[in-house]
């Protein structure tokens, strides 16, 4: 297989919720980068797009949330491009809070936006792609916190391993005319790292605990999102691409005096 042919986008549409800003600006870029035609979707429009040389993000306001939305967030792409090719289903978050305090509205909320909403959109797509010759790609951006505890945020991981356990399922149900899978970052680098880790030295020694020793770039989660929605991963279907940097130091080996 030509490699280079494999990466290249050019005449294909590309939808990345949420994705004018953090994890998501990444992904658009590297999109963009392949010549791509890309539409990111969010409540508000940012007043910069992203944009790589002369190709710039389309957007289209809408609420992951609410159904309604969605639909005419879907009705817009098939008038305008006619056809899509790959989601990435990206929008999703959560504020730190204590599991034990927070109340069931707050995480109902969390679970409707990262585990209900993803598999709205990922119906909406799939309709879409199944009615082309050449079906379609849909990618779940999951995340470390499904795979290991997540304090202050346990809602979010478990609508997050929910997400995993939806990717494979749906890639039976969808296969063979629309791939499902997902990609799990471990820790990113954004413009929000420092309500995270704090200042520049926080971010340093968060950064020395993972084998790579630096953050991931939102960049590094869109070569991986462009590579396994490509023909080079048209084998790819149903698993989780975890994207960690080689994980976290168990914290043993540091409390150990052996």
């Amino acid at each position: 297989m030509d490699i280079q042919a494999g990466l290249d986008y050019s005449g294909k549409v590309v939808l990345v919720t949420g994705g004018a800003r953090g994890v998501g600006a990444g992904i658009t870029r590297t999109f963009l980068a392949a010549g791509a035609q890309v539409v990111v979707c969010g409540r508000n429009e940012p007043e910069d797009l992203p944009q790589v040389a002369h190709n710039r993000a389309s957007f289209i306001a809408a609420d992951v949330r609410d159904l309604q939305s969605l639909e005419a967030l879907f009705g817009e792409i098939r008038q305008r491009f006619g056809r899509l090719d790959v989601l990435v289903n990206n929008a999703g978050g959560s504020p730190p809070a204590d599991a034990g305090t927070a109340s069931p509205r707050f995480h109902e909320s969390i679970i409707r936006l990262n585990l209900i909403a993803p598999l709205n959109v990922a119906q909406q797509a799939n309709a879409l792609m199944q009615a082309q010759a050449e079906g379609g790609v849909i990618v779940f951006i999951g995340s470390i916190s499904a795979l290991r505890p997540s304090p202050l945020t346990a809602a979010y991981g478990a609508a997050k391993a929910g997400i995993l356990s939806l990717a494979s399922s749906l890639a039976v149900e969808w296969a063979p005319k629309v791939r499902v899978v997902a990609v799990s970052p471990g820790l990113v680098h954004t413009e929000q790292s420092h309500q995270h880790y704090g200042d520049e030295a926080g971010i340093a020694a968060v950064s020395a605990t993972i084998p790579a020793n630096r953050l991931a770039t939102p960049e590094d989660i869109g070569a991986a999102c462009l590579f396994i929605a490509s023909p080079l991963g048209g084998y790819a279907s149903g698993c989780n691409l975890l994207l960690h940097g080689g994980g976290e130091r168990p914290a043993f080996l540091d409390a150990s005096n052996a």
